[in-house]
């Protein structure tokens, strides 16, 4: 088989959504990729073959992205920012569904509704230690959500799941607050580095980054193609 089940994928969208194995691509046929709602594919910026391929099969472009690293050295506790607890999760949830609107997760592959379900429901598991370990908040001076970060840790390195800041709050030095406050998060806990996965489109969130010393480790690009796409 090319192509790999996407199971929690497919559970919330309600779709029979896969994505291809790229060992099997010279095996990759209409008869097999005709069976799902939506096929996807994850390929390196430079795999311009791969690219070509899927292109004559009707997969067109859904996004770039971009890996990033920054090695955690010495790093401070930053005043207000804290745990998110249960009691966050309706703020958060709101602010979630409303932030990430540029995304692999859009139309026309995607419901809106669903797209901002998806993000809610993942900033939600996160405050809860489901797929991410724990969600980190900042609150302005009245006690709102001003941003959040989301992180997990894998085998001495750690990731960020979800920055998000509210777009009253932008300008303010909240984001760069929530990074270092992840970055001190991830030197707690051991890690030798923090791991960082954004959209290239994202102009915002890699300079960011890259005012913290971030390196880019990869670029890679997304391709589907829905079931009655043409060849």
């Amino acid at each position: 088989m090319a192509i790999n089940a996407l199971t929690w994928e497919s559970d919330f969208f309600s779709q029979r959504i896969g994505k291809v194995d790229l060992t099997a691509l010279e095996q990759l046929s209409f008869a097999e990729y005709s069976q799902w709602d939506v096929v996807q594919a994850k390929i390196s910026s430079a795999d311009y073959w791969s690219m070509d391929k899927l292109s004559r099969q009707g997969f067109v472009l859904a996004e770039g992205e971009v890996e990033l690293a920054i090695a955690i050295k010495e790093t401070t506790r930053q005043v207000g920012i804290r745990i998110a607890r249960p009691s966050h999760i309706d703020s958060l949830r709101y602010l979630a569904s409303t932030l990430f609107t540029a995304t692999r997760f859009r139309a026309p592959w995607f419901e809106q509704p669903l797209i901002e379900q998806f993000y809610a429901q993942w900033i939600d598991n996160a405050v809860q230690g489901c797929f991410d370990d724990q969600c980190l908040i900042k609150l302005d001076s009245q006690g709102d959500i001003a941003g959040f970060i989301s992180l997990r840790e894998t085998d001495g390195v750690a990731r960020i799941g979800l920055l998000g800041v509210s777009p009253e709050h932008r300008g303010q030095g909240a984001g760069s607050e929530l990074l270092l406050a992840a970055l001190d998060w991830a030197r707690a806990r051991g890690c030798s580095q923090l791991l960082i996965t954004t959209q290239l489109s994202n102009l915002a969130a890699m300079r960011l980054y890259l005012r913290h010393d971030a390196r880019v480790l990869s670029t890679h690009y997304w391709l589907y193609r829905k079931r009655d796409d043409s060849v």
